[in-house]
């Protein structure tokens, strides 16, 4: 009788203890796959992305305001931005309006407004108008001045590791470059060019983090492809210039 009345007890707590560990190797497994990486997130890690960069566009264009202006996160102010360059391109290059002359005529309608306000207010004995007073901060004028020769430096010293014929892979470049921009000067003013960068800078960065899954394979295949051609530029042209007997004549 007592093994009869001790079995369905018997049988209750096995009962508890398999669920207790059932629950346990769950929880546990659960764990183990939350440990685990996701494959989506290791694969979007191995995807090549243009000009190797690893942080976001936004990062890559300074972050701060100015990279809001150009991804248009504010739509309302890059709006307002682009609409006002775009204003002073017409203004100058359409209309052909030159910019001391719309300087002078601002300085003097707005001298000529305040003024006749200030003397109307005295007239009707109301308090004048309070002009603010506009200045310069030294700080914000001493930051742009060492960022702008931080940047003109290196420029300077590009060029010279260059001419001194350190890398000719980068003299090419260069020279490429400069001979592109040429034939862009020459059909366009820099009004003009400078006009179609900044269009550009407003385009092409928000495209891009937009579309930048289906453009980074893309230009991976022309990278590959410009690389192939350069080795083969390479082979049969560059490694046949005397490089090493110049350089020993100079040492």
């Amino acid at each position: 009788m007592a093994e009869q009345s001790e079995s369905p007890t018997a049988s209750v707590m096995e009962k508890i203890i398999e669920k207790v560990h059932h629950h346990e190797s769950s929880s546990s497994d659960s764990e183990l796959d939350s440990d685990k990486p996701d494959p989506l997130e290791s694969v979007k890690a191995k995807i090549w992305r243009l000009f190797g960069r690893e942080k976001p566009v936004h990062h890559v264009l300074g972050g701060g305001k100015p990279a809001d202006v150009f991804l248009w996160r504010n739509k309302k102010v890059s709006a307002g931005v682009l609409g006002f360059v775009t204003a002073m391109w017409v203004l100058f290059e359409l209309i052909e309006y030159h910019l001391l002359t719309l300087v002078c005529h601002i300085l003097i309608l707005a001298a000529a407004l305040l003024f006749l306000w200030s003397n109307a207010c005295t007239l009707i004995n109301k308090s004048p108008p309070r002009i603010p007073e506009v200045h310069l901060p030294e700080k914000l004028v001493l930051q742009v001045a060492s960022a702008l020769c931080v940047e003109i430096n290196s420029a300077f010293a590009g060029l010279r590791s260059v001419a001194a014929g350190k890398d000719f892979k980068k003299f090419l470049m260069i020279i490429a470059g400069l001979w592109v921009l040429s034939i862009v000067g020459s059909s366009c003013h820099f009004l003009t060019l400078f006009y179609i960068c900044f269009v550009l800078l407003h385009t092409v960065p928000v495209l891009y983090e937009k579309y930048e899954d289906k453009v980074d394979p893309l230009a991976e295949k022309a990278m590959v492809e410009i690389k192939k051609q350069y080795a083969v530029f390479d082979a049969k042209v560059l490694s046949k210039i005397p490089v090493a007997s110049l350089k020993a004549k100079r040492v």
